[in-house]
């Protein structure tokens, strides 16, 4: 499948996201900043990529954390997924918050979070009396078990 991109600085050497291994269902994007930003402990940061995408009607690109970063310095996509719509053409910008205990820094390049591309259905609401009745219920949280 074929999505357009574009760069949204022209003059910018940011790399297009990229899949890091052959099995990756998320592609690496990265920073596209001109100097080193911080966020510290506790705070959230929008950091832009340069990047803007066309996807086709019908799907969706899903903003998700990247494991290493949440792992080993507490940072994560703060809305994650995150969702850019089909008709969404402004540059990508990724909500960062620091949960770490100390600050980090986002370097120019570095990257930041992973791109996820998904096929979705719209549906139309149904309004009815009741639902079927199912084993579960009305089972909340934990209702199923440990």
């Amino acid at each position: 499948m074929k999505i357009k991109i574009t760069k949204v600085n022209k003059t910018s050497n940011v790399k297009l996201p990229t899949y890091q291994t052959v099995g990756a269902a998320g592609m690496d994007i990265c920073a596209d900043i001109s100097t080193t930003m911080t966020i510290k402990s506790g705070e959230v940061a929008i950091i832009p990529t340069g990047l803007a995408i066309a996807l086709p009607d019908g799907y969706e690109c899903q903003v998700r954390p990247r494991s290493g970063l949440a792992v080993k310095n507490g940072i994560f996509v703060i809305n994650s997924p995150g969702t850019i719509d089909s008709d969404y053409r402004g540059e990508i910008k990724i909500i960062l918050a620091n949960f770490g205990k100390e600050d980090f820094n986002i370097e120019n390049g570095m990257r930041i979070a992973q791109l996820v591309i998904n096929k979705y259905e719209k549906i139309d609401w149904q309004e009815v009396d009741s639902l079927d009745n199912t084993r579960r219920g009305d089972g909340g949280f934990g209702s199923t078990g440990q």
